[in-house]
């Protein structure tokens, strides 16, 4: 059984009339792996400045192990953070680099040097200790910043988009790295990102956030296959996101045909999102479809193609290894466990149609969003 280790309540932050977080609560577990996600001004780094300390809330309480800590300061709390900027000092060595708060600390040289050795070893760079900053990768800078974080020895690690000044490849390798640095320290890390490719991969609890609300917590299996609005169906990997009404448990109708699906628990007939994954979807010859649509756009994506199909008017992404050129009529087939079904929310209608649909237009985003975040 998990213990609690920190908890925000009510939490409110403000700046001047802009509501920042809006009477947040979370709690995190003892060697919990947490990830804050969300897109730019979701309140996701907010979060994080408030278990560091760097930020007073507004209104509501933050407790570490039970006792409240709103008034404690940032060099007095058992965290650590480490920024995207790693802020390592150029004018020491590595060694130097992570011992500089043991020696502020005034550990005895002997335990300093075993600490710093150790958490060289830990992070992959032993025997880096006397090369100078500049001599290193940005990987390598991550890794001598998360070296100096966990040398102290905290409860908890704040890491806020600490792999977003690195390229693509890196960033996978550190994602791996970096969940095997948490189970063998055995602390908390608390991680921001608006990558929910990392958020997935590394962790064990996943928070949703958009406009300084959580709109949901989860392991990353559960936010995936069961997302709770369109928001998080959206943010989360691909998702066509469909009207439809629940005539009946266990029955979805939607472009006037039904379909019999896993969930329950709705009003008769009430309006509800469909979400249907990319990958959920089984091109069928027209004749044994359960909807038949026309191909507009064919994408070869290495692996699998991306394939926009119109069914009147509405456009669906699917995923799929089989073939179709435009302007082909296909049939498609949907298991019952390819339906998920979401009560309707603030963010039905606004995602899931594809009808503009480019992988230029999805990188485009994504570089204005990382500029956004700096």
């Amino acid at each position: 059984m998990s213990k609690e280790l920190i908890r925000l309540s009510d939490c409110v932050v403000k700046f001047d009339d802009e509501v920042i977080l809006d009477r947040l609560n979370l709690y995190i577990n003892d060697k919990e792996f947490l990830t804050l996600l969300g897109p730019s001004g979701c309140g996701k780094t907010t979060t994080l400045r408030i278990i560091g300390g760097f930020q007073k809330p507004t209104s509501g309480d933050v407790f570490f192990d039970g006792k409240r800590i709103n008034d404690v300061p940032p060099h007095k709390r058992k965290v650590n953070t480490v920024f995207q900027k790693y802020a390592l000092f150029t004018h020491m060595n590595i060694f130097e680099n992570v011992a500089f708060g043991l020696r502020i600390a005034k550990v005895p040289e002997a335990d300093l040097t075993r600490r710093v050795e150790e958490a060289l070893e830990l992070v992959n760079l032993p025997g880096y200790g006397k090369r100078g900053v500049d001599s290193l990768s940005g990987g390598q800078q991550q890794r001598v910043a998360i070296a100096r974080a966990i040398v102290n020895r905290p409860q908890v690690l704040l890491l806020d988009e600490p792999l977003g000044a690195l390229d693509l490849k890196l960033r996978k390798d550190m994602q791996v790295e970096l969940k095997n640095i948490q189970r063998e320290v055995g602390i908390t890390f608390v991680y921001v990102t608006h990558d929910q490719e990392e958020a997935l991969t590394m962790s064990d609890t996943v928070v949703v956030m958009d406009k300084g609300n959580i709109q949901q917590v989860g392991t990353p299996v559960d936010i995936y296959n069961e997302p709770k609005n369109a928001f998080v169906a959206d943010f989360i990997g691909e998702s066509n996101i469909i009207d439809g009404t629940m005539p009946e448990d266990k029955v979805v109708r939607m472009y006037g045909k039904k379909f019999p699906c896993l969930d329950g628990g709705f009003a008769p007939n009430e309006p509800v999102d469909v979400v249907i994954r990319p990958e959920d979807i089984d091109i069928v010859p027209v004749e044994q479809g359960q909807l038949t649509g026309t191909v507009t756009e064919v994408t070869f994506k290495g692996m699998h193609y991306d394939i926009i199909v119109d069914f009147q008017g509405f456009k669906w992404l699917i995923q799929t290894t089989d073939y179709s050129p435009e302007g082909a009529r296909i049939g498609v087939k949907i298991d019952p466990d390819g339906f998920h079904i979401m009560k309707k929310s603030q963010y039905s209608g606004r995602f899931g149609d594809y009808s503009s649909y480019s992988s230029e237009y999805d990188e485009l985003n994504e570089d204005t969003e990382a500029e956004d975040e700096e």
